[in-house]
């Protein structure tokens, strides 16, 4: 035991010598991990925090706890918690911790704030602005093998699960007992509940169910000092002092790490049908889903808008074509109810009505499980086309309506030639606007173009720079943006008080 113990030390060592060595160090390292980005302390001139690095009395520390079964040091395994999905960032974290219970995160939290070591609580890692990938030598606490489901009271439809619990996993668990999570996300297959209410994530049927911060009843946290604090209530109404819940939902684990999480679930609908509709342009799209709002809305479940270039992707990068045609832009609207037969009349009659008013060109209407998914599949599969086109900047706003689509035509216009598409696709139905920019690789000049312009140009058409994605590392910096210095000052004391060392996920949310 005692050899693998110190093989695991040299890979350690070897790693730490990497990145020390400046950029031949770079190089040895992306040999090693057959990885593409640089660091991002590199590509951002970042300064490391006074944390400690990670020693043998660490490690023999974290083996003790866990076995070596649950800790990762091998550089090849160490790549996918250091690089982010879409391969722009990456860490230069040494071990990966991988916890199953609250007590083994209290202790490993503990000891690492009481050594000053520097933690990055890491989900399932499919978050775009770098809110779970370390920056420099975090050690990751993944909590992957913490994926139990503690209990489901179907009457309430009140789940208790660990944060670790993949979206997809507890949605088909939800569905033997006709029960659906108020959430869905294109990246349900690998994403944890605890990251998604780590960055109270919105998805797709914002529309009907609402943001987690409205569905979440109770969390379990680990503080940085190791102490466990229990707010797993699981009532819809208790108002017993301050709801701290709320303080740790969207803040990407810069205040505690979550452990497990009660959410309120609801009746899966016996009613589903989608429809995919070709539009002449923007101002008919916002006809057409105030149309909806009016005739179906105890209905609607979704109103996503795609544009021409995100579909020309879509058609491209992943040989996907839309079922109606070629037209500048479609929208995919979903209802859900418990009657299918007054469900297919409503819209029926609100198709007949957009399509005598001339709000719509075409479109297709389905019920069948099958197609609904074909369809769905045009837009959830979009971010999968972006690793195919060059490297794309990706950006998620909340807009005005009226303002919604001004937005990319600005950016469009703001690029030239510099970009190869900027295409815009979203959530409409809830004012989050997904804007995105393939060039064909990244460059410091390039992105110095786009921001701080994109998000300025947000702010002055009244929207939010982050609407489901959070600050994470690469927006913290525009926080200053959003928001006055006196509430800034304010997130800082609490973060102060909460976590005095710092040792929480740093360089994100606040920077």
């Amino acid at each position: 035991m005692r050899v693998t113990f110190r093989k695991m030390f040299k890979n350690v060592c070897t790693f730490l010598s990497c990145i020390s060595s400046g950029k031949s160090g770079a190089l040895t390292l992306k040999k090693c991990l057959h990885s593409k980005p640089n660091f991002t302390k590199n590509n951002y001139n970042i300064i490391r925090g006074n944390y400690s690095h990670v020693e043998e009395e660490h490690l023999y520390y974290f083996r003790k706890l866990l076995g070596e079964t649950r800790i990762v040091t091998d550089l090849s395994d160490l790549e996918k918690y250091n690089v982010d999905w879409h391969k722009s960032l990456r860490g230069g974290s040494t071990i990966v911790l991988k916890p199953k219970t609250t007590e083994e995160v209290s202790k490993i939290l503990s000891f690492c704030n009481s050594n000053r070591l520097a933690v990055c609580p890491q989900g399932g890692h499919t978050g775009v602005v770098g809110g779970g990938t370390p920056v420099f030598d975090e050690v990751v606490i993944s909590t992957e093998l913490m994926n139990e489901i503690i209990s489901l009271d179907e009457k309430s439809g009140v789940l208790t699960c660990q944060a670790g619990c993949i979206l997809q996993n507890v949605d088909e668990y939800l569905a033997e007992k006709n029960l659906v999570f108020p959430l869905d996300l294109g990246a349900k297959g690998s994403c944890h509940i605890g990251g998604n209410v780590s960055t109270n994530a919105g998805g797709l049927r914002v529309l009907k169910y609402g943001n987690l911060h409205g569905n979440v009843l109770g969390l379990e946290v680990v503080q940085a000092n190791g102490v466990i604090l229990d707010l797993l209530s699981t009532l819809k109404k208790d108002n017993t002092g301050y709801h701290l819940k709320n303080l740790f939902i969207g803040a990407e684990g810069t205040l505690g790490v979550l452990t497990k999480v009660a959410v309120q679930c609801r009746q899966r609908p016996k009613s589903v049908h989608v429809a995919f509709l070709g539009l002449q342009n923007f101002h008919q799209v916002l006809k057409t889903f105030y149309k909806c709002k009016q005739d179906m809305d105890e209905i609607l479940t979704a109103f996503e808008v795609i544009d021409t270039p995100t579909m020309t992707l879509v058609n491209e990068k992943l040989g996907m074509q839309s079922p109606i045609g070629d037209y500048p832009f479609y929208v995919l609207i979903e209802t859900s109810g418990s009657n299918e037969e007054h469900d297919q009349e409503k819209l029926d009659a609100f198709l007949k009505s957009c399509l005598l008013k001339n709000f719509i060109l075409n479109g297709t209407v389905t019920g069948e499980v099958g197609k609904l998914k074909a369809i769905w599949a045009l837009r959830e599969k979009i971010p999968q086309g972006f690793a195919k086109d060059g490297y794309v900047f990706m950006y998620d706003m909340s807009l005005p309506l009226h303002n919604y689509y001004k937005l990319v035509d600005d950016m469009r216009e703001h690029m030239g030639k510099l970009s190869h598409r900027v295409f815009g696709f979203g959530h409409l139905g809830d004012g989050n606007l997904h804007l995105n920019i393939s060039v064909q690789k990244y460059t410091p000049e390039i992105a110095k173009h786009i921001e701080p312009f994109i998000f300025e140009r947000t702010v002055h058409y009244k929207g939010s720079v982050s609407a489901e994605h959070g600050m994470g590392f690469l927006k913290s910096k525009y926080l200053g943006l959003m928001k006055s210095q006196e509430s800034i000052n304010v997130m800082r004391n609490i973060k102060k008080m909460m976590d005095p060392n710092g040792i929480l996920n740093p360089y994100k949310t606040l920077g």
